[in-house]
């Protein structure tokens, strides 16, 4: 007779729970997003490292938002087709191009941000100050656990 100790119930595996709360909350997030400024979740990720750090490579782009490549260069095709961004050469490195967001794409990331925060206030309200801050500190730490990888290896 085995004395192994049952598995753990899925809903209750850590990284299960996090990867649901993940979708849901980029779920809320994304529905308000394709709402008001026809925009995928993919597409928003991509203009906010953009807004937030101004000129970047799209291999940087993956990197930052831990995406595939594949949908990381949809997202950026499409900013460019909609004039939220535009592609110009990287001055470091001949072989890749840099995407920043147009003047368009700065009013549109203007828009967001806002709209973000105040879903970010709604999503966090059914918790204290304390747990916040606690929350924050604590996602903090278990991704800087799990190490840097290189984000176009989550394709694999």
């Amino acid at each position: 007779m085995s004395t192994r100790k049952p598995a753990k119930r899925l809903a209750e595996f850590l990284p299960y729970q996090l990867s649901v709360a993940s979708n849901a909350v980029s779920t809320r997030i994304a529905e308000q997003y394709r709402k008001r400024f026809a925009l995928k979740t993919t597409e928003w990720r991509v203009m906010a490292v953009l807004g937030d750090s101004g000129p970047t490579t799209q291999r940087e782009l993956t990197q930052a938002t831990l995406m595939d490549k594949v949908p990381v260069n949809r997202a950026c095709k499409t900013l460019e087709q909609r004039g939220l961004a535009e592609r110009k050469p990287n001055a470091n490195d001949g072989r890749s191009h840099m995407l920043e967001l147009t003047a368009e794409g700065r009013a549109v990331h203007a828009g967001i941000m806002p709209l973000a925060l105040k879903i970010e206030a709604e999503l966090f309200s059914v918790l204290s100050q304390e747990e916040q801050f606690a929350m924050r500190d604590m996602l903090s730490r278990l991704r800087e656990s799990a190490g840097d990888f290189d984000a176009e290896s989550l394709a694999d």
